[in-house]
């Protein structure tokens, strides 16, 4: 099987109320991980490539890896983009190997942001290759993506159909209230998704597939381990994962992670260390790493996204 396009699998999850796993990979480990907790309980996946993860792995490594996922398990894998910057980045990707990009022009006027975005559908389309747009803009960080209180926004409904019919994306990233990184919300405060604007962007767009982005819990087990063995994270508080289950439900077809699993092999990889000070061997400690991101994806899986046994 090769690696395939979000289409089907994307229109298998809104017909069956679950969502996909967009996990963020940068090294072996974190691969065979995610991908053997799929095979376990045999869920479609998309395994998703930052600007910074390209600029770590090199683009030509990271796509074999993945090839390579897809022998091992047999499993349906979509190659992704995160976050492509501009049309370039895009076009690289496409004429890469990758089956899916997104074009973040969120930064952009609402008509830059269609032009740039029509611009990566053409030409993807024409590759076989689908496209993820995104409107609204998320709060924090990741890799090359900074944005800051102020400069962050909710999607507007009302311009979701436009913005669609213009560029013919084939998914959409809104913003309702997730953000990037492990610091999402002040502590004290209750996180609080935006559903009303989700149900009234699912009523302009029916059946649809819109997308989620930083959508890690901070699961405080990871937190706790990590602080255990001489790590300082305060304060890290994420995203409900009963509200993440509610967003799989209803339109949302791909909810993506990636400080959930930076936190797991971090955790793994501590303890490690702190229990076994004399090892030096990196087999040791990755593959304790592994063992937690395969954890943390199969219980994503099956208690959050709902895609176990949909592959």
């Amino acid at each position: 099987m090769p690696i395939v396009t979000t289409t089907e699998m994307f229109e298998k999850a809104y017909k069956g109320g679950y969502a996909i796993g967009a996990f963020n990979v940068n090294n072996m480990e974190i691969v065979q991980g995610i991908t053997e907790a799929a095979a376990e309980v045999n869920s479609p996946l998309l395994l998703q490539v930052s600007a910074g993860a390209r600029k770590y792995a090199k683009h030509v490594y990271l796509t074999r890896l993945v090839e390579a996922a897809v022998v091992d398990t047999g499993l349906p894998i979509a190659l992704h983009l995160d976050h492509g910057a501009d049309f370039d980045i895009c076009k690289s990707c496409v004429d890469g190997g990758f089956t899916s990009v997104m074009i973040d022009g969120s930064s952009r006027s609402f008509e830059d942001n269609i032009a740039v975005t029509r611009q990566v559908v053409e030409y993807a389309h024409d590759h076989g290759v689908v496209v993820e747009g995104e409107l609204g803009r998320l709060e924090g960080v990741e890799d090359d993506v900074v944005v800051s209180a102020e400069d962050s926004s909710y999607t507007r409904p009302e311009d979701v159909q436009e913005f669609v019919e213009r560029t013919g994306v084939d998914s959409l990233a809104i913003a309702i209230g997730t953000s990037h990184g492990a610091y999402k919300f002040k502590p004290g405060t209750k996180p609080q998704l935006r559903f009303d604007i989700l149900e009234e962007v699912a009523q302009r767009l029916p059946g649809f597939p819109i997308v989620l982005h930083g959508a890690s819990s901070v699961i405080p087990k990871y937190v706790d381990i990590i602080n255990a063995n001489g790590g300082k994270l305060v304060d890290a508080i994420g995203v409900p994962e009963d509200m993440l289950r509610k967003a799989a439900s209803m339109a949302v077809c791909k909810i993506n992670i990636d400080s959930d699993l930076r936190l797991a092999m971090t955790a793994g990889i501590r303890q490690h260390f702190n229990e076994h000070p004399e090892h030096f061997d990196p087999r040791q400690y990755l593959t304790v790493g592994r063992d937690y991101i395969r954890e943390l994806v199969k219980d994503k899986i099956v208690n959050v996204l709902g895609s176990d046994g949909k592959a």
